[in-house]
């Protein structure tokens, strides 16, 4: 399992939600199949439905 905290602090360049969907999103396609949304990501970018955008991101499959 994944933790939304784990890849903030292993991906410490990332700066905003949109940044951080991105990694989510080569996550999921690397074959991991679960995320722990265990803390609110705190960018200016943030939207207010940021776990569905996440949740959408990590099982995009291309």
């Amino acid at each position: 399992m994944l933790k939304l905290s784990d890849i903030i602090i292993q991906h410490h360049e990332i700066n905003s939600f949109a940044e951080l969907l991105q990694v989510v999103r080569k996550s999921g396609e690397q074959g991991l199949v679960l995320i722990e949304f265990d803390l609110k990501p705190d960018f200016g970018d943030t939207p207010r439905d940021w776990e569905t955008a996440l949740e959408i991101a990590f099982t995009a499959r291309r």
